[in-house]
């Protein structure tokens, strides 16, 4: 039969090339602003004294090295993220949920292929002739089949092209989440190292203002025995000793529980504590950090490449829901051999087979598969919505982070001067409390002014440390120099595979 009708012949090509359903995925534009600030972005921040007060560069368009927590130059904080990547339960769910994507990936494909089985069916009867009213001894038959089936559904709207589209995407949607986790793993190492050593700082600088304040009540009691002091000096001076005394156990505590988290961080348990300790004189403050492009950073974040990669998906979707409104098209085939009984199974007239097309389409559902596609354009138009909105949450986080860098290295150096002012008004009232040339009042204000001037350096020192780590956070951490993904993750298509045999497991004797 010739093919005369341009229908017959549109849809004979279909059949053959298959069309595809749906809008064709396209990456969203990259963004078009320059900078993270309305205003120029400074090049350089302001330095101190001591510390993490060295200044830093902003280069614009640097790239970030793999290991970017290598330059804080510090072996230990280098073998704890080592000890984390290795250990942490979290990279390894993220890493078995990669390779459970990645299998559906390929199981999806599978539909795009002929399904082959093969059947057997023996059947042996004894039946008495007494039931057809008959007499005589009863009669013995069998019926043997054994045959091999085909069936395929040609994909010739697309929608089995887009399941496996939309089923790939969201296996990159996994890959970018382990992305996110190995970044927030890090991050939040180097982060718990640095509070270690903030907190280490801190209680060690109240334990020294406590010696300072036990030796101004040496010499508050010695002139209060010698009549130059009264004793609400004494009760004032033994007040603030021991409302200082009391800032340390909250600092223990914090100290404790930040050990605890560290302890997560690298897979441990808390009473495998091994007694790591960081000091923030031995971190070094990294000098020239990166600043990249708004239009890379949609590239580098691993949570806006898993929200492109959500889209895609939602685009894919579109297409399976419209597919589905198509005509559905089955071929099937059968070859084997029909005979009444085993022995007798493959003689000559025995053989059988039979082939069929069938076409379904769909004329009355209550509009439901036209609701799935309306569905399914609104969870697009939602994915887009969030996409949107992840880009916009990853802009705010650099602007932050670089606003935190540059007040940061001010507000250092504000309080390396007060500190410095505090404590050269601390020993000047000293002394001269000690000579009578002041009262006890101006000795006290000396001594909180100091107390307040060291705790408030340190943290600020802790400050540029723990926010230049949020800016690589935010810059995506350099994933691209590093291979995080193990090569069992992504796994590999298979055509053919024998059933699980070895997980099969038979009863024993005796259970």
């Amino acid at each position: 039969m010739r093919l005369r009708s341009p229908f017959l012949v549109a849809f004979a090509a279909a059949l053959l090339s298959g069309c595809s359903s749906g809008p064709d995925f396209e990456r969203p534009a990259k963004p078009t602003a320059t900078s993270y600030t309305p205003e120029s972005l400074v090049p350089r921040t302001g330095a101190a004294g001591g510390p993490g007060g060295a200044a830093q560069t902003f280069v614009p368009a640097m790239d970030i090295p793999g290991e970017w927590w290598a330059l804080f130059h510090s072996p230990q904080l280098d073998a704890l993220i080592k000890e984390a990547l290795q250990a942490n339960p979290d990279i390894d769910a993220a890493q078995a949920a990669l390779r459970q994507a990645r299998e559906n990936f390929y199981a999806q494909q599978g539909a795009l292929f002929p399904a082959l089985t093969a059947n057997g069916q023996g059947q042996q009867q004894l039946a008495s002739l007494a039931s057809q009213g008959q007499t005589g001894p009863a009669v013995m038959y069998g019926v043997t089949t054994a045959s091999l089936n085909v069936s395929y559904a040609p994909d010739v709207f697309g929608g089995v092209r887009r399941q496996v589209e939309s089923t790939e995407a969201l296996a990159e949607v996994q890959r970018f989440q382990l992305e996110a986790t190995y970044l927030s793993l890090t991050s939040n190492v180097v982060v718990a190292a640095i509070n270690l050593a903030s907190l280490q700082a801190q209680i060690n600088a109240t334990q020294g203002i406590i010696r300072i304040l036990e030796n101004s009540l040496t010499v508050v009691r010695r002139q209060f025995d010698l009549g130059g002091a009264s004793r609400a000096d004494v009760l004032a001076q033994e007040a603030t000793l021991t409302q200082t005394r009391a800032t340390l156990p909250p600092l223990q505590k914090q100290l404790a529980q930040q050990r605890n988290q560290l302890m997560r961080l690298v897979g441990r348990s808390p009473d495998q504590d091994r007694g790591e300790t960081f000091e923030l004189a031995k971190l070094k403050l990294p000098q020239e950090l990166p600043v990249s492009l708004p239009s890379q950073l949609v590239e580098q974040r691993p949570d806006v490449r898993a929200a492109e990669a959500q889209l895609h998906s939602a685009s894919a979707d579109i297409g399976v829901a419209v597919a589905n409104q198509m005509p559905q098209f089955t071929i099937t085939g059968a070859l084997g051999f029909a005979s009444g009984g085993i022995s007798s199974l493959i003689v000559p007239g025995s053989g059988i087979w039979s082939i069929g097309l069938g076409i379904a389409q769909t004329v009355l559902d209550g509009a439901r598969l036209d609701h799935q596609r309306k569905a399914a354009v609104a969870a697009y138009e939602r994915a887009a919505a969030q996409y949107k909105g992840t880009v916009l949450s990853a802009f705010e986080d650099v602007a932050n982070a670089l606003r935190a860098l540059q007040s940061d290295a001010d507000a250092l150096r504000a309080q390396v001067e007060a500190e410095q002012t505090a404590g050269a008004s601390l020993r000047l009232s000293e002394q001269q409390y000690q000579l009578g040339a002041v009262n006890y009042l101006t000795l006290l204000n000396a001594q909180q002014t100091y107390q307040t001037a060291v705790i408030n350096r340190l943290r600020a020192q802790a400050a540029r440390y723990t926010d230049t780590a949020a800016l690589f956070q935010a810059l995506g951490g350099g994933w691209w120099n590093r291979t995080d993904v193990d090569p069992k993750s992504m796994g590999k298509p298979g055509y053919f595979a024998l059933p699980p045999v070895q997980d099969i497991k038979l009863p024993r004797a005796g259970h």
